[in-house]
């Protein structure tokens, strides 16, 4: 027997009303099983389903060897039982997925794998809904029109800004796709690297715009496994203890901030966490071995995000025939091993090409050594040693803590109403620094942050 009309929407009104109540009791959990008896469970069934079949027609249409410009306009749909999915650009998300070393194959397991996506309940003034796979590796996140239009109306200085800094910290945007279920308005979102990946020891977790307004979290009970994000007045007295690594930090930070000023964009984060490093991990980066395959990842430049032929770059991992080859050069390169990692620091400092050439020139004689080019490209592109972990690009370690760093929401235009929101929080917050500024004064004061609380 079907319902009526009116009693189907009293049926979804009394339904919103339960989850809204239990939302409330689980907003300070952040993180929970979308199982059976959840709000979004038919939604999230729905986005694994369209989203396999959406990866396997790229698995079943290989790329071509370089992206073009209808690439970037590509709109593929496909229908299902109850829904209908699409998928925009895909040749182009899939080339960026490929050159971080991703497989379709391990990218479709992951996103439709049996295991519950997981639901995240933040503390954003956004509306949006918050999805991760159930090993916690890819963030979903819906998004309005207009950011999905802007997201996909940049997305080629995006793809070139990744191409000309490998090392970026910007999140990663692995995917863009719309939802339409019948009877219901069309529903977009985005499929992204998780920064915080892995997480099993992260320590804390931080939300930093480098301002002071609705700066502060409530922390979590002490023991418990309540996960919070933090935000800047929280950190205020603590510091990212980086050492050598810190001007790479900062320079990045710079380049990235200043490519998102060009963009005319405010109000993105700098997402930052840390755990404690083991002691095997303190003395693990001082391995010889260890230092060669970090070298090796940190200077492939065999591929990139918009030239998809080649094989992939994974700024990041170095394949298992490689790691045994390295390890049997070591004793060739003691010296110069110990003298890269004391001075590198990935931040440019005097006499790192030496070491990097000493290195990747194979000092006994068993290969080329690293030209001037490559060594011109290390610096120009803000390369660094990648750490031998998962998820390389946004973790940096420190002498004892290791640190998970990456630059998310960059959706938010200065336009009108945000320079009439900027006047008004000037004469409600009078000698206070709050997060709606220009694109220029955000980009400086986040970087000032960094500065300020890096050593």
């Amino acid at each position: 027997m079907e319902m009526s009309g009116s009693q189907a929407r009293r049926s979804r009104t009394v339904k919103r009303r339960m989850w809204g109540g239990l939302r409330q009791q689980w907003k300070l959990l952040g993180l929970f099983e979308i199982d059976q008896q959840h709000e979004f469970y038919s939604l999230t069934c729905m986005m694994k389903e369209g989203l396999s079949a959406a990866i396997q027609n790229t698995i079943d249409n290989p790329l071509s060897e370089e992206l073009c410009d209808d690439d970037f306009r590509m709109e593929v749909t496909m229908i299902h039982k109850d829904f209908r999915m699409d998928s925009f650009a895909g040749p182009v998300f899939a080339s960026l997925r490929r050159s971080l070393g991703m497989t379709e194959k391990e990218y479709q397991h992951s996103l439709s794998s049996e295991g519950h996506y997981l639901q995240f309940i933040s503390n954003s003034k956004s509306k949006a809904d918050f999805f991760l796979t159930n090993d916690k590796r890819f963030f979903l996140k819906t998004q309005n029109k207009r950011e999905v239009q802007f997201l996909l109306s940049n997305l080629k200085i995006y793809m070139e800004h990744l191409e000309k800094y490998p090392h970026s910290l910007l999140v990663k945007f692995l995917g863009v796709h719309r939802i339409q279920i019948p009877h219901q308005s069309k529903k977009y979102f985005i499929v992204m690297q998780s920064v915080f990946y892995p997480d099993e020891r992260i320590q804390s977790r931080y939300d930093i715009k480098g301002c002071q307004v609705s700066r502060w979290t409530d922390p979590a009970p002490e023991g418990s496994q309540v996960i919070v994000v933090l935000k800047d007045l929280n950190f205020e007295g603590q510091f990212i203890t980086l050492d050598q690594q810190r001007p790479w930090l900062l320079r990045q930070v710079e380049i990235d901030t200043s490519f998102l000023q060009t963009l005319n964009v405010l109000d993105y984060s700098l997402l930052l966490a840390h755990q404690s490093l083991h002691q095997d991990e303190r003395h693990q980066s001082l391995s010889f071995a260890t230092l060669i395959m970090r070298t090796k990842k940190s200077m492939i430049t065999s591929s990139s995000p918009t030239h998809t032929g080649a094989a992939p770059s994974v700024p990041g991992t170095v394949p298992e025939d490689d790691s045994a080859i390295l390890v049997s050069q070591t004793d060739c390169v003691t010296q110069q091993c110990q003298v890269m990692e004391a001075r590198s620091g990935g931040g440019g400092g005097g006499g790192v090409d030496e070491e990097v050439d000493s290195i990747q020139g194979d000092p006994c004689g068993r290969g080329a050594r690293a030209g001037p080019a490559e060594l011109k490209d290390f610096h120009a592109q803000n390369r660094r040693l990648l750490p031998n972990f998962k998820n390389p690009l946004h973790v940096i370690d420190g002498p004892e803590q290791r640190y998970f760093i990456g630059i998310i929401d960059i959706f938010t235009v200065y336009g009108f109403k945000k320079r009439l929101e900027h006047l008004w929080k000037r004469l409600r917050y009078p000698r206070q620094t709050f997060s709606t500024v220009s694109p220029p004064a955000y980009c400086t004061r986040l970087c000032q942050w960094v500065q300020d609380h890096t050593r």
